[in-house]
């Protein structure tokens, strides 16, 4: 029987990945820096590998959060409310998939209450934690509205995301304050087209 711990292994969104070491994460930046044209062990450069894991480390800490969490406290003496719950410019700083590189805007979320309500910060929270992961913007957008829909099994689910890409500002075609617009509703935001422009107009008030 081997006496070598095991490796943590990440668990993503279609498989399980062995996670390398810190250090092998180090040695990764170093030989990014050598393939830039860079000399890894020149002064400025020493603790670059350094900061750049520790940054990965928070850039990316929606793979060790749990949105089901978040949503898991709720409250169920709304009073009878059932009117749209909206929270307006959140903040989202989130990277794509396809180049790993930051696209920086803000989301919308609303949602039609039946039985329970919860925490708005949580709502920020879950925007925080999938933001925290590699993927498309249409993808995170769907990912949140189906958290809500899943979790506080609410009367609808609206979610606009309106953000910039660097992927496309900094490289490629190169132009700057383009910005991505994505949408996902659900239920009643789905079908009452009333309802849609209502959160439409309040979200960008």
């Amino acid at each position: 029987m081997s006496l070598i711990p095991a490796k943590p292994v990440l668990v993503g969104v279609n498989d399980a990945v062995e996670r390398p070491s810190r250090d092998e994460a180090m040695q990764a930046v170093r030989t990014l820096l050598a393939w830039a044209g860079d000399n890894p062990d020149r002064e400025g450069l020493k603790d670059t590998p350094k900061r750049v894991v520790d940054a990965y480390g928070e850039w990316f800490e929606g793979y060790h959060a749990d949105p089901a969490k978040e949503l898991s406290r709720t409250f169920e003496d709304v009073q009878g409310y059932d009117d749209m719950v909206l929270l307006r410019d959140i903040e989202v700083e989130s990277h794509c998939e396809h180049h790993m590189a930051p696209f920086l805007g803000k989301a919308y979320v609303a949602y039609l209450p039946t039985e329970k309500v919860v925490g708005i910060s949580k709502i920020a929270r879950v925007v925080e934690i999938y933001s925290k992961r590699l993927q498309t913007q249409e993808t995170l957008t769907q990912e949140i509205a189906n958290a809500l829909e899943s979790h506080l099994n609410p009367a609808g689910v609206a979610v606009l995301i309106d953000a910039e890409h660097q992927c496309m500002t900094t490289r490629g075609v190169h132009h700057r304050h383009v910005s991505t617009i994505t949408t996902r509703f659900t239920g009643a935001f789905k079908t009452d087209q009333a309802l849609i422009d209502r959160f439409l107009k309040l979200a960008k008030a």
